[in-house]
């Protein structure tokens, strides 16, 4: 097993970002794309308090189901998709090798 996964995060200009992440600290997708200095502000510190680590995910990964505080949020965003998430509520996991995710545009 690999300490490590890959994961690629797409930003708003279309340009992909291959992350390199640990797999054994407990971080989240809005952490390690703020680590990468990737325009995600994660304004709440990652209580799904603000939507602004807002992604779509491309890839066909199962995930954690969306927790009720997660969905409230999503449903006061801005262009939210089917496959929108937020990037704080998604754990780095070893079976998340490959994600491949999106930045939402920012809210208007």
């Amino acid at each position: 097993m690999s300490d490590t996964i890959s994961i690629t995060v797409i930003d708003r200009d279309d340009k992909p970002h291959r992350l390199e992440a640990p797999t054994d600290m407990g971080l989240n997708l809005m952490e390690l794309c703020k680590s990468y200095e990737l325009p995600v502000q994660g304004t709440c510190g990652g209580m799904a308090l603000c939507a602004s680590c807002h992604v779509y995910v491309l890839s066909s990964h199962t995930l954690s189901e969306p927790s009720d505080d997660e969905l409230a949020m999503l449903d006061s965003a801005f262009f939210v998709q089917d496959n929108s998430r937020l990037g704080c509520q998604i754990k780095i996991r070893e079976d998340l090798e490959g994600l491949e995710v999106k930045l939402a545009p920012e809210g208007g």
